[in-house]
């Protein structure tokens, strides 16, 4: 069969999901220190060596992309494609508005006011992939939400490549982008990273890159906030016997054509259906350009595995935690209330995953390799920052005082009591 497909069993479920950690997990040593070696480098040397690296790969100093040249791609660019992308931009901003948290205050008590500040990050640096892997979905996907939290200055950092790509300099347009630096690589996460010349340091590093971005990412977190480490492509769809092979067939397929480390994989409680998806697949397939990439893809972390009841399916994609969830099943709200775990979850025959890529609203940037147990999808969340006001009058305090300073006591933290105590030590 085109697809594998097992019966659970207790022990294909553990199998499958050992793989699916061991493929993310890969990290290849001579990549890490390369990029160790680069990130040194721009920290000591700024730009000079952001120069110096991207003459060596990209055979091109950075520079500032003209606002003349984006605007020559805006109009440039085709029109029914700038269409869905404003389209694409509306839907992305109207999602993203209605989640949008406050600042807050409440009173506790007279002389009590306790609440919570919510400010946009100041500085946010997008990487954009370029050459083939130029996504302007991205684009709009990252860029929207980091300006609707009120981010001040959002700089895109994307290779210099001989032709920068029309699609993603019209939807940085379309999301209101600042600021556009042609540099990439790991010179350009170290640049936004330490700052060098008019590469400005950055608060967060967002957006998608190859090995050496991701690993250039992992290093800077610390000095400089990131969005996450993303790892290969996956969606898991749950499906009964009601659903349409074909559908599902072609969701699947969605996913094994990004790369050889993407995974598809159905849970069903139909053999029979299992076998009809698997038949549908190869058939779809063998008629798309990227048949051998879906080949590999499929063969090496494609899957179906089929339960005796839908609700155990559910258990093993909440330890899966998968980036994408399809459920497609007669009544698919029923099983929502057992899934804890997953980046986004697309119900019924006309929700596909392309829906949520492109369209919806939702960030398609979401939690890979299980981290959707812990990490949710980048959002206006991820752009924010949050500080807790406090503000107590002398008569609030003292109602607390012999609390703070029993605990600062226990803790051997005398100062802390002091701090406490001193403020009473001559009565009113």
């Amino acid at each position: 069969m085109f697809l594998q497909t097992v019966v659970a069993d207790g022990q294909a479920e553990v199998r499958f999901i050992e793989e699916m950690k061991a493929r993310a997990a890969e990290t290849r040593c001579d990549i890490e220190e390369t990029v160790q070696k680069i990130m040194d480098d721009v920290r000591i040397r700024g730009m000079a060596a952001v120069e110096e690296y991207s003459q060596r790969y990209d055979k091109v100093k950075p520079f500032t992309v003209a606002k003349e040249i984006i605007d020559k791609a805006y109009h440039g660019c085709s029109p029914d494609l700038r269409d869905a992308l404003e389209q694409a931009a509306e839907n992305i901003r109207d999602y993203h508005e209605k989640m949008l948290v406050k600042s807050w205050e409440y009173e506790r008590a007279p002389g009590a006011v306790l609440g919570q500040t919510v400010r946009g990050l100041k500085r946010v640096g997008l990487y954009v992939p370029g050459g083939t892997a130029a996504y302007p979905s991205s684009v709009l996907m990252t860029a929207i939400p980091a300006k609707v939290a009120g981010v001040e200055e959002l700089i895109i950092v994307t290779p210099p490549t001989e032709n920068l790509s029309v699609e993603v300099l019209t939807a940085a347009r379309i999301a209101g982008v600042d600021t556009i630096i042609a540099v990439g690589g790991t010179q350009a996460i170290a640049a936004l990273t330490y700052g060098a010349d008019f590469i400005p340091q950055v608060d967060k590093i967002v957006g998608p890159g190859n090995a050496y971005v991701a690993a250039a990412k992992k290093m800077a977190f610390g000095t400089v906030d990131i969005d996450m480490i993303a790892g290969p492509s996956e969606v898991l769809v749950i499906a009964d016997h009601t659903a349409n092979p074909s559908y599902i067939a072609a969701d699947m397929l969605s996913q094994s054509e990004h790369d050889r480390l993407a995974s598809a994989v159905l849970l069903t409680d139909s053999m029979a259906q299992a076998q009809a998806i698997s038949v549908e697949m190869e058939r779809q397939a063998r008629g798309l350009p990227r048949w051998e990439i879906i080949r590999d893809s499929v063969r090496n972390y494609g899957c179906a595995i089929v339960f005796d009841d839908l609700k155990d399916a559910c258990e093993m994609a909440n330890k899966v935690a998968p980036e994408h969830l399809e459920i497609v099943t007669a009544n698919p709200r029923e099983l929502l209330p057992y899934l804890d775990n997953a980046g986004a979850i697309f119900l019924g025959p006309y929700s596909p995953e392309p829906l949520g890529d492109y369209m919806a609203g939702p960030s398609h940037v979401l939690p890979t390799s299980g981290t959707a147990r812990f990490f949710s999808p980048l959002s206006t969340d991820t752009f924010l920052k949050k500080t807790s006001v406090i503000e107590y009058s002398r008569e609030q305090l003292k109602t607390l005082s012999a609390g703070i300073i029993g605990l600062a006591e226990a803790e051997r933290l005398d100062a802390h009591a002091n701090s406490v105590r001193i403020r009473f030590t001559e009565e009113d």
